[in-house]
């Protein structure tokens, strides 16, 4: 089974979150919830309190598949500073997936794992895409890292995690669930 981590930081978007979570556990693809704060009670940016599975310092992340970083203000940039997700985002890069949506794909430009790829985010994030294509599209997908846009496209964005993870055929049966 493919397994996922979830990254929550104070402020980050619900709608792309819970999205991503749900859509990930209706695939069959376990997904684990990790604050990266002191506390599993996480707030988002507006101020829905979601508790995470685990605290970062409890992850034994080579267990896993993907990370994906979920947007909003200012979770994405509590991301960024945060050196543990950074170094496990340089060891996911060399040869695991990679999930980033809305401000969220910030934390890889800043890292330098855009370079040379095509990504997305939100408007007004593009300057922050170091040295990426930047593509405008809801969903972009570059070798192992999948971007996405913004709110509006987190079922598009989690349906391209379940088709990369799990398959087309699981991908259109969750789809059509959703009565997509």
């Amino acid at each position: 089974m493919k397994k996922v981590i979830v990254f929550l930081a104070e402020g980050f978007e619900e709608i792309e979150a819970i999205s991503i979570i749900d859509i990930l556990r209706r695939a069959q693809i376990s997904v684990t919830t990790v604050s990266i704060g002191k506390e599993k009670m996480v707030k988002g940016a507006h101020n829905i309190p979601v508790e995470a599975d685990k605290l970062f310092d409890d992850v034994d992340f080579s267990n896993y598949n993907m990370l994906v970083l979920p947007g909003g203000m200012p979770g994405a940039k509590n991301l960024q500073d945060h050196a543990g997700v950074k170094e496990q985002l340089e060891v996911f890069a060399k040869d695991k997936l990679i999930g980033a949506i809305c401000a969220a794909p910030m934390v890889l430009g800043s890292m330098g794992l855009l370079k040379g790829k095509r990504a997305t985010c939100y408007p007004g994030f593009e300057p922050e895409l170091i040295e990426a294509t930047v593509t405008n599209e809801p969903v972009t997908v570059d070798g192992n890292i999948i971007t996405g846009k913004g709110p509006a496209f987190a079922i598009k964005f989690s349906l391209q995690i379940v088709e990369t993870l799990a398959g087309k055929a699981t991908h259109d049966e969750v789809s059509n669930g959703l009565l997509l």
